[in-house]
């Protein structure tokens, strides 16, 4: 508040500290973010996608559970728990599922692109989840962006959807859920416990889903499987999201999704560094027009 800086601490330069540090743990958010989807490419060269989601979400939430124990950290309060479900049905179970459901048959630099228009979806939802009503301006800046995504869509998929579009238009909606709900608990509590006890109340489905899949999926072992794995649990899932809702809770999710705007691009970057991608020329161009609607939503609000 602008009482406490103007009695107690005149002209200090700490005011601003908390978000020169919410920026850089939001940015951290940002570039593991943007490795997820070169990771589950090379995780699917081991795994099965059900395994593979299960999997990293098991590993993700054993670290967590580790943390949670550590520190001694009570169980959340009674109220918290619905909404730790919304990230959890979002953020650890429905986007990582159809992302890799996706990726089986597109490749990372398309699934990139579609997946740029999260942060439209995500402010659409923070809308209507918060009785905010945008301006005109915003909403049109938003469908603008909705339609050069679908447009690149339809373009890359030959004039129709395919099944791997599908998944991810699904999973803008399910992230943008659970990114939304846990923006609004990193308010109370340390987004770190946010992500943690939605992967702990994951755990037994994704246990479960862990022996399903392993018993009916094959398994072939690969150093890049075994990468991508570890990294899509501990990095993108855990860690990635940790930094992410800490860095939105100090910050505010506007000023984190103009950090966002960067994903898309470099998720394309390591398409092309990792994974040996080509890249044609309308990706990067309709990243980049994505970009610029999401630059004008975080403007005309």
């Amino acid at each position: 508040m602008t009482a406490q800086n103007s009695a107690t601490l005149p002209k200090t330069i700490a005011v601003k500290s908390p978000v020169g540090r919410g920026t850089v743990l939001a940015s951290l958010g940002v570039l593991a973010f943007s490795l997820t989807f070169p990771a589950t490419a090379w995780g699917l060269e081991s795994f099965g996608p059900w395994s593979l989601v299960a999997l990293r979400s098991v590993l993700a939430a054993v670290i967590a559970g580790a943390f949670l124990l550590a520190r001694r950290v009570p169980l959340p309060a009674r109220e918290h728990w619905a909404g730790l479900a919304v990230v959890a049905a979002g953020v650890v179970v429905g986007f990582p599922l159809l992302t890799t459901l996706a990726l089986t048959t597109s490749t990372t630099s398309h699934a990139a692109v579609v997946v740029g228009l999260l942060p439209l979806t995500t402010a659409a939802l923070s809308a209507l989840r918060t009785g905010a009503r945008p301006s005109r301006a915003f909403w049109a800046a938003a469908v603008a962006g909705a339609v050069v995504v679908l447009g690149f869509t339809l373009a890359q998929s030959g004039g129709s959807l395919s099944a791997g579009d599908a998944y991810l238009f699904a999973s803008l909606l399910v992230c943008a859920a659970g990114y939304t709900e846990g923006g609004r608990l990193a308010r109370t509590l340390p987004g770190w416990q946010v992500i943690g006890w939605a992967l702990v109340l994951c755990l037994p489905l994704t246990l479960a889903g862990s022996a399903l899949g392993l018993a009916y999926e094959p398994v072939h072992l690969s150093a890049h499987g075994l990468a991508g794995l570890v990294w899509a649990a501990a990095g993108s899932t855990f860690l990635g999201l940790y930094v992410w809702y800490r860095g939105m809770a100090e910050i505010g999710a506007p000023r984190a999704s103009q950090l966002q705007l960067a994903q898309p691009l470099l998720t394309l970057v390591w398409s092309v560094a990792l994974l040996g991608e080509h890249l044609t020329p309308a990706a990067p161009a309709a990243a980049c027009a994505v970009l610029v609607c999401i630059a004008v939503t975080q403007r005309v609000k």
